[in-house]
């Protein structure tokens, strides 16, 4: 059985950096495993997504400049390194897993992530 567990979100000044960890437990295979976040009011979006070997990438466009995801095969852990946080980035941030494929933003196809951490908390202040 699959579990996803994040951590590393917290407050930052905007312009600031964060670094997300999801620590995966079992095994994902080829799936991918995505990072996404969801602010107050707001629909749940996808930000970066990595496939199960940790090569190939996907970025929403608000985050292919300022995001970087990864993903360490021998940890089981995948980051989503975060720099230059505005504002409009504050949010809960999830990552998942469950997808055949790392899709394209914006057709992220959530539903077919069926496997979700708890999130982690990212707050920015100006």
């Amino acid at each position: 059985q699959v579990q996803l567990m994040e951590s590393g979100g917290g407050s930052v000044q905007a312009g600031g950096r964060l670094r997300l960890t999801c620590a995966v437990s079992g095994n994902t295979g080829s799936f991918c495993i995505g990072w996404f976040r969801q602010g107050p009011g707001k629909q749940r979006e996808g930000v970066a997504a990595i496939d199960g070997e940790g090569i190939s990438t996907t970025y929403a466009p608000f985050a292919k400049d300022r995001f970087i995801i990864s993903k360490d095969n021998a940890k089981n852990i995948v980051y989503l390194q975060m720099y230059r946080l505005q504002s409009e980035d504050a949010a809960m941030y999830y990552c998942a897993t469950g997808a055949r494929y790392c899709y394209a933003w914006p057709r992220v196809h959530i539903e077919e992530y069926t496997v979700w951490g708890q999130g982690t908390q990212v707050t920015v202040s100006s």
